[in-house]
């Protein structure tokens, strides 16, 4: 039998704290979404200015980050026109993101899930998701 790690609450708990934190420096209001390697939310939080529709993209950038093990920036530099990925944001009812700022997470390699935020510039989106890996793997 294999015995892999899991994100646990007290793990997201601490990812949404860190990220906060750095959508504070950079002084933007982030929609924060955290899943485990199925994609499934575990956490959301949504800062006072952060944009009302980006609640939506922030889930969906965890959801694509953690399930399928890919930044969404990754996805997004390979689903132009004629590039190998074209249509996948069409794919599973659009929920498949192809901004920058959902990124996976692993322990060990293993995937363990993912996080995306949203309401900032996709860079700033992706900082702020970092941010939140960072504190995770720091706590390791």
């Amino acid at each position: 039998m294999k015995t892999v790690p899991r994100l646990t609450l007290e793990d997201a708990k601490l990812m949404i704290q860190a990220a906060e934190k750095k959508a504070q420096e950079i002084e933007v209001d982030m929609d924060i979404a955290i899943v485990d390697d199925g994609g499934n939310l575990l956490m959301f939080q949504r800062m006072d200015n952060a944009r009302i529709t980006s609640i939506t993209i922030a889930i969906d950038k965890a959801f694509t980050a953690g399930a399928a093990r890919k930044s969404t920036r990754a996805y997004g530099e390979v689903s132009g026109p004629g590039s190998p990925a074209f249509g996948i944001n069409s794919s599973i009812q659009g929920r498949f993101m192809i901004f920058a700022g959902g990124l996976p997470i692993f322990i060990d390699e293993h995937p363990v899930g993912g996080i995306g935020c949203s309401s900032g510039s996709p860079d700033q989106d992706e900082v702020v998701a970092q941010a939140g890996i960072e504190a995770l793997m720091a706590s390791i």
